[in-house]
């Protein structure tokens, strides 16, 4: 990403780009046909997969294909889905936001690693961001999971070179050592650079970076001389490097190779660069680059993903569309990326889309209760209503949540309007039959899709049963009520920040707002039944209190603040909508909870408002661990 000059004709364009956010509407039946359709067909696409994926970054974890693109903007954004032609449709959930003028402008080119930190396994998110106003002082920053999972929380760690211009941040392991690649201008040139870190976000003292790319043959310095974006493939103990030549505002951008054929890294006879590009331009997709490698769901195929246009004078603009093809390697072991696929060419989906999958989903752990018994499933797949602390049916817990594996259930939002309900103790799905329920591996079949309607899970495959043919605790006709297990950070989609106390403090009326994650009890919550389907919010950090709206007001605008448990206003509904986010609906005012002016900054105020139909009223579950 060549952006840091002040002259490129297309800046003005790039910095006032904004995000197409998806309404947030309830989980309903009327939608049914559309996500059945979805949910039968090949898993086939063609390119571009969608418009305005610039530098894009895709990860296939535990079940779900997981994307960033470059935004332009002071969020960053990631989709998922269980294909990868459902990243198309995905619901984009912003999960880190920042206004901090040092480093919140312009993120570009955000990657996710999931490393050995000092807390064991996490995701970091390295991206680069600046000044509002200017490219000229673009620099990387480094984001931490609170655990496993790529949807965050995140929090923020720190920023290796802040006083310099430094972009496309990547990490390479290489004997268990831990490097940092990134591009920086020197002088007309623009190189690729690594030092070795210590950890995901601290450099080695007083180790010099090495130069890795250096723009001097003919290919790299058409319109700029440029070598940036630098992304590692691994392959049979051999390591190679791609990057992107020459200047994006050009059809000529792309794709170089290195291999590191010694077993230094900061060595430059050590590695060996291509003499000529590897992926380039065709007559129908001009500058394709900034790529990203991941393997298929069952590991066999390697894929190619990156960023293309459809036009040769399209360059640097938010033109760039997202693209993804396999590659292969060849009898010396190099990769054999060929060359862009024409647009409209059918793309058969990875492999192992549609194999019968098991394994456990990341995200908040769930109960569903009705009658004051949870859905409970068994080693077998026998799906029942039993007690939420039954510790016989399925051997083990999850460490630290209290409660019983065999009612854990992960509710895990599609690409379409639909939902899927992942049972982490057997890595199995819930299957709808004739007769009721039953877990089975996912095959993405309708009867393993649901839309959530008052409380029931309406299956895709088959239409509600009426309650006149209910028979007697049919799980089918069941009004579940949704209560995450343990305490739960509660993430706003559009700014990525958690529902915080202010201050933490521990006082009646003291001020709900939203903050960046930082892991304090004071941003998690423990979601306790209440009457008629309702819950009650309390605070970890002072569980004798909840959420409620400030003097049991009725009117929109109302603040909300931490009090009493047996306030008007202290009952809530959660509400599953698309994209696996959650309308938080009083009980009392009838209103849900708003995120004030949409704002983006620590400390934005929470209050209630009527129904809108945006994501400043959408917050997500997410594990604080």
């Amino acid at each position: 990403m060549t952006l840091n000059l002040a002259t490129l004709s297309t800046l003005a364009l790039l910095v006032t780009i904004g995000l197409a956010q998806t309404p947030a509407e309830a989980m309903t039946s009327d939608k049914a046909d559309a996500v059945k359709s979805a949910a039968v067909s090949d898993g086939s696409f063609t390119n571009p997969l969608f418009p305005n994926g610039a530098d894009p970054w895709l990860e296939y974890f535990d079940g779900n294909y997981y994307l960033t693109t470059t935004t332009w903007t002071s969020e960053l954004v990631m989709r998922k889905s269980p294909t990868l032609a459902g990243l198309a449709t995905a619901t984009p959930i912003n999960v880190w936001s920042a206004t901090d003028p040092k480093r919140c402008c312009n993120f570009w080119a955000f990657e996710f690693h999931r490393l050995k930190g000092p807390n064991g396994y996490r995701w970091y998110m390295m991206y680069t961001a600046g000044q509002d106003g200017t490219l000229d002082h673009q620099h990387l920053n480094v984001l931490e999971s609170a655990g496993d999972d790529p949807m965050g929380p995140y929090e923020y760690k720190g920023t290796m070179m802040p006083d310099v211009w430094n972009i496309d941040g990547n990490y390479l392991t290489f004997k268990d050592k831990l490097y940092l690649i990134y591009s920086q201008w020197q002088g007309d040139q623009q190189l690729n650079l690594i030092v070795p870190m210590d950890n995901p976000w601290t450099l080695t003292a007083g180790v010099k970076p090495m130069v890795l790319t250096r723009p001097e043959l003919a290919w790299e310095i058409s319109g700029r001389k440029v070598t940036e974006g630098a992304e590692v493939l691994q392959h049979q103990g051999r390591t190679f490097v791609t990057y992107s030549a020459s200047f994006c505002d050009t059809p000529d951008y792309k794709l170089g190779l290195l291999e590191l054929t010694g077993d230094d890294p900061m060595n430059p006879a050590h590695w060996q660069k291509s003499p000529q590009p590897v992926f380039s331009r065709t007559e129908q997709v001009f500058g394709p680059g900034h790529n990203g490698f991941f393997k298929s769901p069952d590991g066999k195929e390697h894929w190619l993903v990156y960023h293309g246009n459809d036009k040769a004078s399209d360059g640097c603009s938010a033109s760039r569309s997202l693209r993804a093809q396999k590659f292969s390697f060849d009898q010396n072991g190099l990769p054999v990326f060929g060359k862009p696929l024409a647009p409209g060419v059918k793309v058969a989906a990875p492999s192992g889309e549609h194999t019968p999958l098991t394994t456990k989903v990341q995200g908040q752990r769930l109960q569903l209760q009705a009658g004051g018994l949870c859905l409970t499933a068994d080693a077998k797949g026998k799906v029942s209503k039993a007690s939420c602390t039954i510790s016989s049916v399925v051997s083990g817990t999850d460490p630290g949540v209290a409660g019983d594996a065999a009612s854990f259930w992960v509710a895990d939002a599609l690409a379409t309007d639909g939902l899927r309900l992942n049972h982490p103790a057997t890595g199995q799905f819930l299957t709808r039959t004739s007769k009721g329920y039953q877990l089975s591996p996912w095959q993405q079949q309708p009867e393993q899709q649901f839309t959530w309607l008052d409380g029931q899970l309406q299956s895709l495959s088959t239409p509600a049963v009426a309650k006149t043919e209910c028979a007697e605790n049919d799980l089918r006709c069941q009004s579940w009520q949704l209560l995450p297990v343990g305490n739960a950070v509660l993430l706003s989609q559009q700014s990525g920040k958690a529902v915080t106390v202010a201050d933490c403090a521990k006082s009646m009326g003291a001020k709900v707002q939203q903050d960046a994650w930082s892991g304090k009890l004071c941003q998690q919550w423990q979601v306790k039944a209440g009457e008629k389907g309702f819950v009650r919010l309390q605070p970890a950090h002072a569980p004798e209190l909840c959420l409620q709206v400030k003097d049991d007001a009725v009117v929109p605008g109302a603040g909300l603040v931490q009090g009493s448990c047996q306030a008007k206003t202290a009952l809530w509904r959660l509400t599953p909508v698309t994209g696996g986010g959650l309308l938080l609906e009083n009980g009392y005012s009838k209103q849900l909870v708003d995120l004030s002016s949409c704002g983006l900054a620590d400390g934005t105020a929470l209050a209630q408002a009527p129904k809108l139909g945006h994501a400043c009223q959408v917050f997500h579950l997410r594990a604080p661990k």
